[in-house]
């Protein structure tokens, strides 16, 4: 896992669940680089703060951990 300083820095589009509310404590998501299968996420509510970078396979080993019920 790697982080970067400024969210806002990088070049990506920003979404965050359709689940969330809009005054909600969520986080946004943002793919940096399709080519190396890197995935941004920072808090919503701080769009210039700092962000985690992920690959797409511990991303995808995180949601479906949540899926599974496996993190409470």
């Amino acid at each position: 896992m790697k982080h970067v300083a400024n969210a806002s820095t990088l070049p990506v589009t920003w979404w965050k669940s359709s689940r969330s509310a809009d005054a909600a404590q969520c986080v946004e998501c943002g793919i940096v680089n399709h080519t190396e299968q890197v995935v941004a996420i920072r808090d919503s509510k701080v769009p210039s703060g700092p962000a985690l970078l992920f690959s797409y396979r511990a991303v995808a080993g995180l949601v479906g951990a949540l899926r599974r019920g496996d993190l409470q």
